[in-house]
């Protein structure tokens, strides 16, 4: 470990041993994954994941997070979350993620209530600074810690020997619709079905963008060509169709976060 990351990685523990017992809001993503791992390395039984199990959320990433808690012995409480209750989410309006987020930490604070517990730790890091990150203000708002600013967290993960050091990037699916078209069940769910075709086909990072009738799927710049191979465009298209979409567009500038965001500039 490089002196630099050695020192950030000391200055994590020390945080989460003097927090003594502690809330982690668990995704299953890399960096809520590496937030958890070493709060079950510094602090043992002390440390609980609480995870929303939402409609927003692939049911493949929530069994994940199930996995990893059940391999590492990590007290976990799942609750049933419907984002389509939260006044606010439906309508889809650019600060969706910040009404979401408020009624998520509040089901997370009733859950540390439970196990009586104060401190109450999420995964946010320096990356998440430098888009449009509505949720931010949620995480202030409700007093929940965000302790890894400073910690380069994909290669400590990879040196603890956590899967999820090179595990893609990943957002809720409701990030995947135009803001001001509305979110519904159905909708989530052929998004959700649409990016599980690519998944299945070894795309590693993947979006696939909600615009009306029409999905506008992004794939990293390197899977483009394979994307238009004949028989795989033929079957996801066909896919498409059988879910719902009345068009699909390939986004030529390829994969990137936030991209919905552009509209806001």
């Amino acid at each position: 470990m490089e002196k630099d990351s050695a020192l950030k990685y000391e200055k994590l523990q020390k945080r989460l041993k003097e927090m003594g017992r502690l809330v982690v809001s668990f995704s299953g993503g890399v960096d809520s994954t590496f937030l958890l791992a070493v709060a079950r390395e510094v602090i043992g039984d002390q440390v609980t994941a609480v995870t929303a199990a939402g409609r927003s959320v692939p049911e493949w990433e929530i069994e994940e997070a199930r996995e990893f808690c059940r391999e590492k012995g990590i007290r976990h409480i799942v609750f049933s979350f419907d984002e389509l209750e939260v006044d606010g989410f439906a309508d889809n309006p650019p600060d969706r993620c910040y009404h979401c987020k408020t009624a998520i930490l509040q089901k997370v604070r009733e859950a540390a209530e439970q196990v009586d517990t104060v401190y109450i730790a999420e995964g946010s890091n320096v990356d998440d600074d430098g888009d449009y990150r509505p949720g931010k203000r949620a995480v202030q708002e409700a007093g929940v810690i965000s302790p890894l600013k400073e910690a380069e967290i994909r290669q400590l993960s990879k040196e603890m020997g956590l899967a999820t050091w090179d595990k893609p990037s990943f957002a809720c699916l409701a990030s995947r619709f135009a803001y001001e078209e509305p979110i519904t069940a159905e909708k989530l769910r052929m998004v959700e079905l649409a990016e599980k075709f690519l998944r299945d086909h070894g795309f590693s990072q993947y979006r696939v963008r909600m615009h009306g009738s029409m999905a506008r799927v992004e794939v990293l710049p390197e899977d483009l060509e394979r994307f238009l191979d004949p028989k795989l465009r033929q079957d996801f298209t066909g896919h498409m169709k059988d879910l719902g979409f009345t068009y699909t567009a390939l986004d030529l500038d390829g994969y990137r976060t936030g991209s919905m965001n552009d509209a806001l500039k």
